[in-house]
């Protein structure tokens, strides 16, 4: 094993930094170096020792976690993972702080349950060992209780939520052409700047982009605001049309289905599958299933697996399939096993995805 993640906490909350605390010391790869509640205390922290990654709350006295952010990422550029509640206020916060340089947004954890506590040690731990991978580029000035003891959680697949064996339904040609990406770290700025490019009349995006719930509407609502093409966070039995994108709402599955003609989204509760719900490999095979060669299939930034699988599945059942380039990616974890699987058939840089999505070659 290489040398571990080194993690600085930022929020004021001592409860919150106790109980992040707790659960980044249940993984072996990842070592709190320190905590801070405010940027100021982690200023001082941060010319003694540089951190891999910070954990930031974005609503602090002295210093609110916004202005903090900038100047990290103007001064000294450190991935940093937004913490943040599922207030109204918070969600449109921390998405603007994606749009300052933050790698990843995640809900503070939820300590209600055993089953909702160890879904958010698998998410946080995930999340900051993947911020730690992260590219990050100069951006210019714009006390919980004892944890449950750590168990391996099974890395359920795509099969737990729809299986590789009913009849394929992908079989007739059909005009219209389905668009599934699926996207992780780096991939909300990702999204922005491919779907900027579309025109109106785009066919028709199912998009798992792996995110908490609550934040995939707010995303979906910025997309649209700036985006030809429309786009809104998927219900379910939504139509898959030309020029809108559907988003994957966070928390749940979200799976391609047909009905004659009609392309449709199912948006359903499952266990997390590749440690995450929605998950790409789930939309991806039923794209396979119900759109096969009717469909394009496109993997972007993100770290793990997920999609890598679904991707092939699409490949063998007649898709155009893309990966995004080493270069271009965040964190080249999930394109990356794609291109090992033989699964894409072309990679390709994030600025000539959107070429590829209109007429696939």
């Amino acid at each position: 094993m290489g040398e571990k993640v080194k993690v600085l906490i930022v929020d004021d909350s001592a409860v919150v930094r106790q109980a992040l605390s707790d659960i980044f010391s249940t993984d072996k790869e990842i070592e709190v170096i320190g905590t801070a509640a405010d940027p100021f205390y982690a200023a001082q922290k941060i010319q003694k020792i540089i951190p891999d990654v910070i954990t930031l709350d974005i609503e602090m006295p002295r210093m609110d976690g916004l202005t903090f952010l900038k100047k990290i990422m103007s001064q000294h550029p450190i991935p940093v993972v937004i913490i943040s509640s599922l207030t109204a206020s918070g969600t449109e916060t921390a998405m603007k702080a994606l749009e300052f340089g933050a790698v990843e947004i995640i809900t503070k954890p939820q300590l209600s349950s055993r089953e909702f506590y160890e879904e958010s040690r698998i998410r946080l731990c995930d999340v900051v060992k993947a911020a730690a991978r992260a590219k990050i580029r100069k951006v210019s000035s714009r006390r919980s209780s004892d944890p449950p003891s750590h168990r391996v959680e099974p890395k359920y697949s795509a099969d737990s939520v729809i299986s590789t064996h009913s009849a394929n339904q992908s079989m007739i040609k059909t005009t219209e052409t389905v668009i599934s990406i699926g996207a992780s770290t780096g991939g909300t700025e990702a999204l922005r700047e491919l779907l900027m490019k579309l025109p109106a009349d785009s066919p028709g995006i199912v998009i798992v982009q792996h995110m908490p719930e609550v934040f995939t509407r707010s995303f979906a609502q910025r997309l649209d605001e700036v985006c030809q093409i429309t786009v809104k966070e998927a219900e379910n039995n939504d139509s898959v049309i030309r020029g809108r994108a559907l988003i994957a709402p966070g928390n749940k599955h979200t799976l391609l289905k047909r009905s004659g003609a009609r392309y449709y989204v199912e948006v359903k509760d499952g266990p997390l599958v590749n440690r995450h719900r929605p998950s790409v490999d789930v939309l991806f095979r039923s794209t396979a299933r119900y759109a096969g060669k009717n469909s394009v299939g496109i993997i972007m930034t993100g770290m793990g697996s997920d999609g890598a699988r679904g991707l092939l599945e699409m490949k063998q059942a007649g898709a155009k399939t893309a990966a995004q380039d080493e270069r271009s990616c965040v964190v080249f974890g999930m394109p990356g096993e794609a291109i090992k699987l033989d699964a894409a058939i072309r990679v390709l840089p994030l600025e000539n995805l959107h070429e590829f999505i209109l007429k696939p070659r």
